[in-house]
């Protein structure tokens, strides 16, 4: 959880909550048969009439919103201006009872009254698959109120499938209006999307994690469940998508990340997805077994990729970077299994947590994390890094948190051993590179680092442009990472991002004084006009 207190988002979401009453709309009908959206047709010039060459970069709103066939409706709420372009707003229904395509129209943009459900939840033991919500390429959609995220329930499903030049964007209304800049945030709550993979800390205190009859609650929301049995569970797709502002406070000190993924299955594809300036994490993902791919996570305010609850998966390509200018965020990754009542959540209940990442760049910016260091682990998760570059000038680079999770191996407890650190260059504060805590030493941490293959802290960066490899990083010595997990992709390099000719990251990201990932990516802080 961010350590910020965001005193007006806070007072947005007293208001958003009275409006909306009941953000979880449980009286909605059942699910119905699939709808698609019919854009709305261009009006024929009267003849004689010549027809308006639109200003380049301006927006003009469209007439109308496009009709939905079926029983879910856009509501037309008017337009919404940035002083410049205007688009006609078309509001999304509070849940999606059928499945909708929501298509790319010229001069309209959609927006989420409150909280959005894609369809309704259809519990851990079921195998069906209700509602999809699809978006075109190009879409916009942003927030109308702080109290606003999108909840795809489990047995339901997103196709959220941008290109490399058309992402899809979710962002806030400031965003739309004009008024954010390269440090705002929290400003709503983002994509939370729900499946019915395996998870640990179950609700019910006599539920056996792993089960369909253990399930949670989404962290910051109500009545968005999670968890089940089935790890190759779908919650659908999401691919360059943009996640912009994001992390609002629910309530104390319960705030949505950007993306989070919870009890979601391997049936799930995650890839090309950056998220921007959340106040809290960039992503969480609560247990489930996804691989996701190509992530994107600038100017996050507490961990931009944090797992818990037994999730079980690998992370490939993976450019991290802390916000400039603001000395804000905590860490790189904090990756743990701690849990609550002894009877289903201890640390060593099963699934055990297991992340792998490999080829990662983490640009360290901020002193004052509450973790202290680029990287936790705690509460007997395991973890294997392969092919990464941490850049950490300023504070430790690895912590650990608990003697269960620097234990030897254990086939009955699925405990994979101790952390391992394969083909890892680190640049760290110099007097404390490495922090141990509840009887862990900084120097078992450091022996830890140390055994690991190809790994060093004598590291000095040569990369460019914040990101891309140098004559330093080309020189290390990198690892197949298919050695460590089959589901990863043979790549023969340390870092994200091999060289100025790899440029996966490019046209679909969005560029800040964070990062900039070159002409083809726009503004963070602007809405496309095409």
């Amino acid at each position: 959880m961010a350590k910020i207190n965001h005193i007006q988002t806070i007072l947005m979401a007293g208001v958003a909550c009275a409006a909306l009453s009941a953000c979880g709309a449980d009286d909605i009908a059942s699910p119905g048969e699939g709808a698609i959206v019919i854009p709305a047709p261009t009006p024929t010039p009267t003849p004689g009439t010549p027809t308006p060459t639109p200003t380049p970069g301006v927006v003009t709103p469209a007439a109308n919103c496009p009709t939905i066939a079926g029983a879910d409706q856009l509501t037309d709420l008017g337009t919404i201006s940035n002083g410049t372009s205007t688009w006609r707003n078309c509001g999304f229904p509070a849940r999606f009872n059928s499945s909708t395509a929501i298509a790319k129209v010229p001069g309209v943009i959609y927006s989420m009254p409150g909280r959005v459900d894609v369809g309704t939840d259809q519990g851990a033991a079921s195998t069906n698959t209700v509602v999809t919500l699809t978006i075109d390429p190009g879409v916009v959609i942003f927030a109308g109120t702080g109290n606003t995220f999108l909840a795809v329930n489990r047995g339901n499903k997103i196709n959220a499938v941008g290109t490399a030049t058309q992402p899809i964007i979710f962002t806030s209304r400031e965003n739309v209006t004009g008024s954010v800049t390269d440090q705002s945030s929290g400003q709503w709550g983002g994509v939370v999307l729900l499946g019915r993979a395996k998870i640990t800390d179950c609700l019910a205190p006599a539920a056996a994690a792993g089960t369909t009859a253990c399930e949670r609650d989404t962290e910051g929301a109500s009545n968005a469940l999670y968890g089940g049995a089935n790890d190759a569970d779908s919650s659908g797709r999401m691919s360059y998508v943009q996640i912009r502002y994001s992390g609002f406070v629910l309530s104390g000190s319960s705030e949505l990340q950007g993306l989070t993924p919870s009890g979601v299955g391997t049936g799930t594809q995650l890839d090309h997805i950056q998220v921007h300036n959340s106040s809290d994490d960039g992503i969480e993902i609560f247990g489930g077994s996804v691989h996701p791919r190509y992530l994107v996570l600038t100017g996050n305010e507490d961990d931009n990729l944090d797992t818990d609850v037994g999730f079980r998966g690998t992370v490939q390509y993976l450019l991290s970077a802390q916000r400039d200018g603001n000395n804000i965020g905590d860490s790189f990754l904090e990756t743990d299994s701690n849990g609550g009542s002894a009877s289903n959540n201890g640390e060593d209940v099963l699934p055990r947590q297991y992340l792998k990442v490999a080829n990662f760049t983490y640009i360290n910016r901020s002193t004052t994390g509450s973790n202290g260091s680029a990287m936790l682990l705690r509460g007997g998760a395991d973890l294997t890094l392969v092919n990464g570059l941490i850049v950490s000038p300023t504070q430790t680079c690895l912590r650990i948190d608990s003697a269960t999770t620097v234990r030897d191996a254990d086939t009955a407890l699925q405990d994979a051993g101790k952390p391992r650190y394969i083909s890892v260059a680190m640049q760290c504060l110099p007097a404390t590179p490495y922090k141990g805590n509840n009887s862990v030493t900084a120097a078992v941490v450091q022996s830890i680092f140390e055994a690991g293959p190809n790994s060093t802290i004598s590291y000095t960066p040569s990369l460019s442009s914040l990101f891309i490899n140098g004559a330093t990083e080309t020189a290390l010595t990198a690892t197949d990472p298919k050695t460590i997990d089959p589901a990863f992709t043979t790549t023969n390099y340390v870092g994200a991002v091999k060289d100025s000719t790899d440029t996966w990251y490019a046209g679909w990201t969005c560029n800040s004084v964070t990062a900039s990932f070159g002409s083809a990516s726009g503004n963070c802080t602007d809405i496309p006009t095409t």
